[in-house]
């Protein structure tokens, strides 16, 4: 193997063709920045012409400090000259470091979709690289063989003849493409390693001398084996690998560079652009792509999802508490991410206690009793089989600790509250449905309680005007919920366990918040009632904001 291995982004072209993704200007040129300072060696920012937004992007590209800018096209049209072939001109006549081009080389591909002959497509392929070198500069033409393992497999001799021909035209990178996906990893390991041994001895007869051929691979999903591949492919010789972040890309996705990249560095012990401690910003990476096309992270994901280093069973949770090394393969630390102790009806005591640990709500004076903590753990398992899940809801659970601990202040309390719905047509004979609530809330005030009506209505219906009439009566006391955004709002019916109608089932709600410093966290509620599962969702919210409050104001 090789002992450094380049990455070549191409999030923002091949990545941009998965379902529902659309970069704005901005999405791209942040998404840029970010590869840029994080070590990626070349970054394909789209294909000039091919839309606005890439057309834009090119004529007035970011400033990278270490990454080329690769424009991404594709070869001259046949039976033309790729001196005067307007597609290939605006690839190449755009402000990149490099270009990247595409081409055909499965006989099937060129016989039964071009419709030329193998000759010509041999032409194209050459004057194209050729072309490119001639103005971009010698080490700055890559080639994509496209369909290559699928024509290699059909035809070898012609597939390699087809990177040949880039070769001969001054492609100083041969990227090959598994581009219907459908390949194995020890396909893809034989082939590189037939194709490395093959292309470096014709290297050899023409230069009588061992240049090493620059192989790449770009591998897609389609069975599940894009990372697969792609290693396998650098264990036989290539040495860049191209993907994009969290694999999004044209229908199954690519290879995930979010993972190839620890799997490189952290378990293959190759050298990559990316320095150790930038590691350590993989998962601020995989999160920025999320966000900017509206996704939920996978949490599943290896290395960055918040399960990768979760722990949910009691023998798990008491290994770990022991060594870390019991159940996880790294330290989550170097990845950006963190160890989340989970717990459920299946946690044990040691879980708990790391839990308790994690959640940093206690300080050394208030250490919970062991009966406290045992009677705590009882109450999790009873309440999550009535529905509750406190997996993800830090905050809920929090308040469980504080009360276990008698460190418990409720705040407020909701005595009572009314919604009404009203449906109604106005002038223009549009249909208007209005949520309208009113709370009666106790507070504590002067040593005693009072009583405190609000209201509040809304269009967004009644969960809308449920949070607007709390914060509305809580807000003079505790300014500090103006702060707080509500971020999402998940629904789960939870089947019940006798055989009736399915309307008769409990509810689970659970909200994801932001607080002032941009602290997030997540609440709990359940009931047979939507509308009262929503509305402990919102306190216990309400309540936690408080409490972090006042814990961030005492003295150290």
């Amino acid at each position: 193997m090789a002992e450094k291995i380049y990455l070549f982004d191409t999030t923002l072209r091949d990545g941009a063709q998965g379902t529902g993704i659309d970069f704005s200007l901005s999405d791209k040129y942040a998404i840029a920045k970010a590869l840029d300072e994080f070590g990626i060696d070349f970054i394909e920012g789209g294909w000039p012409g091919a839309n606005p937004a890439d057309s834009k992007f090119f004529l007035k590209p970011p400033k990278l400090e270490h990454a080329k800018l690769i424009a991404f096209g594709m070869t001259c049209r046949a039976n033309k000259s790729a001196a005067n072939d307007p597609s290939l001109a605006q690839v190449i006549n755009s402000k990149s470091n490099a270009a990247c081009i595409v081409g055909k080389t499965s006989t099937f591909q060129v016989e039964e979709i071009l419709k030329i002959s193998q000759e010509e497509n041999l032409r194209i392929i050459r004057q194209s690289c050729e072309e490119v070198v001639k103005r971009k500069g010698q080490g700055n033409s890559m080639f994509d063989a496209e369909h290559f393992f699928d024509g290699y497999k059909d035809n070898p001799n012609y597939a390699l003849q087809c990177i040949k021909s880039a070769q001969d035209g001054g492609a100083s990178w041969l990227i090959l493409c598994d581009t219907n996906g459908g390949s194995m990893p020890d396909e893809v390991e034989l082939i590189v390693r037939q194709v490395c041994k093959k292309m470096t001895e014709e290297t050899a007869v023409k230069t009588e001398a061992k240049n090493k051929i620059k192989i790449g691979i770009h591998a897609h999903n389609d069975t599940g084996n894009a990372i697969a591949n792609s290693l396998a492919a650098v264990r036989a010789g290539a040495t860049q690998v191209q993907g994009t972040i969290n694999g999004i890309g044209e229908r199954c996705g690519n290879a995930d560079l979010i993972a190839i990249i620890p799997n490189l560095m952290l378990k293959m012990k190759l050298a990559t652009s990316v320095e150790e401690k930038k590691l350590g910003r993989l998962l601020e990476l995989s999160r920025l792509l999320d966000n900017r096309i509206n996704r939920v992270p996978r949490a599943d994901a290896p290395y960055v999802g918040t399960a990768a280093f979760a722990h949910k069973g009691g023998l798990h949770g008491a290994a770990v508490a022991k060594n870390t090394r019991a159940y996880e393969h790294i330290e989550p630390e170097v990845v950006g991410n963190q160890r989340n102790i989970l717990v459920s009806d299946q946690a044990g005591k040691a879980n708990l206690i790391a839990k308790i640990n994690n959640l940093k709500i206690l300080n050394s004076q208030s250490e919970m009793k062991p009966q406290a903590i045992d009677s705590l753990l009882e109450q999790v398992k009873i309440r999550e089989a009535k529905g509750y899940s406190y997996e993800d809801a830090d905050a809920s659970l929090s308040l469980l600790v504080l009360k276990a601990a008698g460190l418990y202040d409720e705040f407020f309390d909701i005595q009572r509250f009314r919604v009404t719905d009203e449906r109604r047509w106005n002038a223009l004979g549009e249909e208007v449905i209005e949520s309208e609530v009113v709370v009666s809330l106790i507070e504590s005030k002067n040593g005693g309680s009072e009583e405190k009506l609000t209201a509040a209505n809304s269009a967004l219906g009644p969960v809308n005007a449920l949070d607007k009439a709390l914060r509305k009566g809580l807000g003079e006391k505790y300014p500090v919920l103006t702060k707080l955004r509500l971020v999402d709002y998940r629904v789960r019916i939870i089947p019940p366990e006798k055989k009736s109608s399915g309307s008769e089932a409990t509810t689970r709600v659970s909200i994801d918040f932001i607080g002032k410093n941009g602290e997030a966290w997540t609440t709990v509620g359940v009931s047979a009632n939507i509308i009262v599962a929503s509305l402990q969702a919102l306190a216990d919210s309400y309540r936690y904001m408080i409490f972090r409050e006042k814990q961030s104001s005492q003295p150290a």
